[in-house]
């Protein structure tokens, strides 16, 4: 079955016009923190945790200034915290070690940090510092698997292939747009098929391999 890109990309452009980052942050590094937090945590459930750090602790400095205990008190919510704290302190040394307390904006230097894989890196270059990028999630892997606009089972198979299908001005909108899908229909169990625009062409729909709700 020959999977339509571009009809894909216009319906969800149309569905989720205003779709972007919702992790509140100011800057590169409040972003980059706030996605080290996000890792099997929501973006909802960050934005409550962010504000205990970032008006008094919005730097590399500022955090460094913190015991990983510390750390870890603020931002217990977040699941798998204290991995996290001593990543988020581990960037820290190392951006004011390597790159003078500024975040790198190049994925190799991103990726060399403590605790930032590609999904991370790939965030941090498309909202912080508009480089065309698609950071693979959950979600994203997830619709672009059904829509058949990738096969790969890894993050890293499917974000080559979106790279290969989707024109790369629209990488990063890409991402947001099938997040945003991921997150309002196209839920891991219980997919809303129904009331799906892009029903008419999901392959996992037509192949029977998903269960609507």
């Amino acid at each position: 079955m020959r999977t339509e890109t571009g009809r894909i990309l216009r319906l969800l452009a149309a569905t989720y016009p205003n779709a972007g980052c919702e992790l509140v942050h100011e800057g590169p590094f409040e972003l980059l923190v706030a996605t080290m937090l996000s890792a099997q945590c929501t973006d909802a459930r960050v934005n409550l945790v962010t504000p205990r750090l970032f008006p008094r602790f919005g730097s590399p400095e500022g955090l460094l200034g913190l015991e990983e205990d510390e750390l870890c008190d603020l931002i217990r919510d977040c699941g798998l915290y204290r991995a996290k704290a001593r990543n988020i302190l581990g960037t820290c040394r190392a951006l004011l070690e390597r790159f003078h307390g500024e975040v790198p904006r190049r994925l190799e230097e991103l990726t060399s940090l403590p605790g930032v894989g590609r999904k991370t890196a790939n965030v941090v270059l498309s909202n912080a510092f508009a480089v065309p990028a698609i950071a693979v999630d959950t979600h994203v892997l997830r619709v672009a698997r059904r829509l058949g606009l990738a096969r790969g089972d890894t993050p890293e198979k499917v974000e080559a292939e979106l790279r290969r299908r989707i024109p790369k001005r629209l990488w990063s909108q890409a991402h947001h747009w099938l997040i945003h899908h991921g997150r309002a229909l196209c839920h891991a169990r219980g997919p809303e098929c129904g009331r799906c625009p892009l029903a008419p062409c999901c392959q996992a729909l037509v192949l029977g391999l998903v269960t609507p709700r």
